[in-house]
């Protein structure tokens, strides 16, 4: 791979799955990234490249990887990986170190990351819904196991350099003019399923096949519309409750040999960003007068279970 100096220069932040899997596709391609992790995932990239396992090739990718965020120094593009509830501390301290109009977007979780991020530090965020099965069963290698695109929006000459960045490393980026709707439909999936992954240490497959789980899956789904019509939006394709129960089990029958990331979280003993999920919908509905008992149930399980996690490790 010879890197090309039309690229303009990558941060990753927070190289997990997600940012492993799409800063490593820009790497791949050309382009300049620099990685901030972990450090046995710097170790493992620094020694043997990122190993890219995916569903259409294996390969090793050269990249540049460190544990300090001044790495990044004069990036022109920012992915911002980090788990949600890291947001407030790395914004602030990642704003004076990117280029002059450097472009930050959040791929993470949740609804409201441009919000958080430009509230604790100023920077504007575009927002980008992330399509991808993804693990890393091993610092230094990322396992991808379905999807891989990307929704980013609104229209603008932002949102179009981004896309126009992805698409030239081969990846699928769809621009919205309704990102807030984009951003509750991955939020539908992520609320139906994900805790219950995480409870049941159950792959999507288990999920889809458990009658007793897909009644759960129905009543968060319903739960989850009525706090979105409440609110106010509008989740593109979402309208009948029927399709978008279809859509969660579609999506666990894509991906039956997926565990959700909050139960990769949980199985490592590691915080969840259940509060930008489950408890998200949980805390709307209350301020919106919409019950949502489920949600709320389920919220509260995974944080009793991170809970004991960290008791056990005190």
């Amino acid at each position: 791979m010879t890197e090309n100096k039309n690229w303009p220069r990558v941060a990753v932040v927070g190289a997990g799955a997600v940012g492993g899997y799409f800063g490593g596709m820009l790497a791949r391609a050309g382009a300049p990234v620099m990685m901030i992790g972990r450090a046995a995932f710097v170790e493992a990239v620094k020694k043997n490249g990122l190993f890219l396992d995916t569903v259409q090739f294996q390969e090793s990718v050269r990249v540049e990887a460190s544990t300090e965020l001044s790495d990044v120094r004069g990036a022109e593009i920012a992915l911002f990986c980090v788990k949600t509830i890291d947001n407030a501390a790395t914004a602030r301290a990642l704003a004076p170190l990117l280029a002059p109009g450097a472009l930050v977007v959040s791929m993470q979780n949740g609804v409201d990351n441009a919000e958080q991020i430009r509230a604790a530090s100023g920077m504007e965020a575009l927002s980008a819904v992330v399509y991808v099965a993804a693990a890393v069963p091993e610092p230094g290698r990322v396992k991808h196991a379905g999807r891989g695109d990307l929704v980013v929006g609104p229209r603008n000459p932002e949102s179009e350099r981004f896309a126009a960045l992805f698409e030239r490393a081969g990846v699928v980026c769809r621009i919205s003019d309704n990102i807030l709707g984009e951003l509750w439909t991955k939020l539908t999936w992520n609320c139906a399923l994900n805790a219950v992954s995480a409870l049941g240490r159950a792959q999507y497959g288990q999920i889809a096949a458990s009658p007793d789980a897909r009644k759960l899956v129905e009543t968060a789904v319903y739960e989850l519309l009525a706090v979105a019509r409440a609110a106010g939006v509008h989740p593109p394709g979402l309208e009948d409750p029927q399709v978008a129960l279809a859509g969660s089990f579609k999506i666990a029958t894509q991906l039956a040999q997926a565990y959700s990331s909050t139960a990769q979280d949980v199985m490592r003993g590691k915080r969840t960003e259940i509060d930008s999920l489950n408890g998200y919908i949980a805390r709307r509905g209350a301020e919106l007068g919409v019950p949502t008992p489920v949600h709320h149930a389920l919220y509260t399980l995974v944080k009793l279970l991170e809970a004991g996690a960290a008791s056990a490790e005190a």
